[in-house]
């Protein structure tokens, strides 16, 4: 069975930097793509980054494009999201979620996603 498991976050100050890691068992990085989702107070889920499986091709939110990176260690089973430059806006709980299809592309959209973590607690404050 498809799981995936968040650590990482916690509280940082404005400009700082964390790195959240999705473990992964029951399917292989290689072919299934994980994304990286975050949901704050009051607000939708939305999407932040994500990793296909084949090809690994990657897609960012506008909102983090130049701060966050994604990448992932297929020996591990494990993608990591490193956030820089953190802003107040980036506070929310993040999730990290996997797509049961082999695709050569991702998408920031969370229906393409079937299993999902418990989420992680990033807080961006002064």
């Amino acid at each position: 069975q498809l799981q995936v498991v968040e650590s990482g976050g916690g509280l940082v100050q404005p400009g700082g930097s964390l790195r959240l890691s999705c473990a992964a068992s029951g399917f292989n990085l290689d072919y299934h793509g994980i994304g990286w989702f975050r949901q704050a107070p009051g607000k939708e889920r939305e999407g932040v980054s994500c990793m296909s499986g084949l090809r690994g091709g990657i897609n960012h939110a506008t909102s983090v494009k130049g701060r966050f990176t994604i990448s992932r260690d297929a020996a591990k089973m494990t993608v990591y999201l490193q956030m820089n430059s953190l802003k107040p806006e980036d506070t929310g709980v993040y999730y990290c979620a996997a797509d049961s299809a082999v695709r050569s592309m991702c998408e920031l959209s969370p229906h393409q996603y079937d299993y999902w973590g418990q989420g992680t607690q990033v807080t961006v404050s002064s």
